[in-house]
């Protein structure tokens, strides 16, 4: 019987160091700290890579719609003039009546003009040279 009561009074005092640890435990250790925030700039870092693609893939790909947006304009132009009473007339009148502000985010440095000009998207750009328009083909932005 005294076996059994000295082995019960030893668990409870297990029991009793066992709710003191927890209890006296208020917070994280550094350790375990350190372990998050590392674990947390190894996420970070690998989110800012994808991001930073990401962002110059758009880039690039709005640098390829506006010259796809310019070829558009050009054969528009082209096909009135030649569809209008007076026809086609020259290349100068083309150009200018192109509309080259392709919106919110494009600039041109310097500007365009009849032979071409760089195209800028945020921080992508390309030369673009522009092939003339005659009487009977269209001109073209590459």
């Amino acid at each position: 019987m005294q076996n059994a009561h000295l082995d019960l009074r030893g668990r409870k005092k297990l029991d009793l160091m066992n709710d003191n640890l927890i209890a006296n435990r208020k917070g994280f250790t550094l350790v375990e700290l350190m372990a998050v925030l590392v674990i947390m700039s190894v996420f970070l870092s690998v989110t800012i890579k994808k991001f930073d693609l990401l962002s110059d893939s758009a880039s690039i790909t709005a640098i390829k719609e506006g010259v796809r947006e310019l070829n558009t304009q050009e054969t528009l132009v082209w096909t009135q003039m030649k569809l209008s009473d007076t026809d086609w007339t020259s290349d100068l009148d083309v150009f200018n009546s192109v509309d080259k502000n392709l919106g919110q985010g494009y600039r041109w440095n310097p500007g365009p003009n009849i032979g071409g000009g760089t195209l800028y998207f945020r921080k992508q750009s390309i030369v673009l040279a522009r092939h003339e328009s005659k009487r009977n083909s269209m001109g073209s932005w590459n």
